[in-house]
């Protein structure tokens, strides 16, 4: 199973997918990763990407999601997949991929990014993150509240999942 935690920049998705992956003994990647340099360049000077930008980055998290199901291992993705066509692309006919929606308001997620420190995504970009998300339907991702602890976001996860 690959589980896939979504969300914009600054939602949590790394700090509680590598929780998760240490309480379950899983693989945990972080899709900024994968990006080709040119993309981190643009996002460090608060250019947002865009589609074209997105696409070898996409297709090589769908390739790792391929590995994950053919070498049957257990995986955790920390990835914003903001929009259904990138969540359709990385889970297509690929079972079981899980999408967590973390999800919360804009000016707490702000203030995290404010006080984040040694990553390259710029924090104004977070407007541009909000405005290309496509939340997804309750019948496709879990959606999770941002607001608790870490821990307690995994644990509602695990909870979710019956895991």
């Amino acid at each position: 199973m690959v589980i896939v935690l979504m969300g914009v920049t600054g939602c949590g998705k790394t700090t509680v997918g590598k929780i998760l992956a240490q309480e379950l003994n899983w693989h945990f990647y972080d899709a900024d990763d994968f990006h080709p340099e040119e993309n981190v360049e643009k996002m460090r000077k608060g250019i947002p990407l865009n589609d074209e930008d997105r696409l070898p980055w996409l297709e090589a998290l769908r390739n790792l999601i391929n590995q994950a199901h053919q070498e049957e291992f257990n995986a955790i993705l920390a990835c914003s997949a903001l929009k259904e066509n990138y969540r359709e692309m990385l889970s297509h006919e690929l079972k079981p991929v899980k999408f967590i929606y973390l999800r919360g308001p804009e000016e707490l997620i702000q203030d995290r990014l404010n006080a984040r420190q040694g990553h390259y995504m710029n924090p104004k970009l977070l407007p541009s993150q909000f405005a290309a998300l496509e939340e997804p339907s309750p019948d496709k991702a879990i959606h999770i509240d941002i607001a608790p602890s870490p821990q307690q976001i995994a644990d509602s996860i695990r909870s979710e999942l019956g895991m």
